[in-house]
């Protein structure tokens, strides 16, 4: 990575690039649309976090985070994490998903959790090396059809 990326939050003047992004056509099976985040992000506010991955001014992806939800529903299992992750064709592999679980590692941290969860779509299509090369591991659990997984924030 040769420029440093930064995150922007989602504005009127950059929505149409946020909504624009697309991952490769392979991959669509694989992750929501940001139109859909931005959608969950809006009948879910004070939960969802989007923000656009810029490098150089240019959009390269999309992340939304989650914070202390009330995962199982029960009022006593309560996860903050990564919800989806996009990165734009022609843009992967030049670290900015890494980049993205970073920022919201540190923003989990900064609000004092201690674990980032989240879910990865299964299979050998899927992103499992991906999330297992920055140090999740599977819980076991599944949400929706996709794998859980945890990283420790020590």
């Amino acid at each position: 990575m040769s420029v440093s990326p930064y995150l922007q939050e989602i504005t009127s003047s950059n929505l149409e690039a946020a909504v624009g992004l697309r991952v490769r056509p392979d991959q669509e099976h694989l992750v929501d649309p940001v139109v859909k985040s931005l959608a969950e992000a809006y009948v879910h506010p004070g939960v969802a976090w989007p923000r656009l991955i810029c490098a150089d001014d240019e959009v390269v992806g999309f992340l939304m985070a989650f914070f202390r939800i009330d995962w199982t529903g029960g009022g006593t299992d309560f996860r903050s994490g990564l919800w989806r992750l996009n990165i734009a064709e022609g843009q992967q592999g030049r670290g900015y998903g890494r980049f993205a679980v970073e920022s919201v590692a540190a923003e989990i941290r900064r609000r004092g959790g201690t674990h980032l969860t989240t879910t990865w779509h299964p299979g050998e299509d899927g992103p499992v090396g991906f999330y297992r090369s920055l140090g999740f591991r599977p819980t076991g659990e599944t949400s929706g059809g996709q794998t859980v997984g945890v990283l420790e924030l020590d």
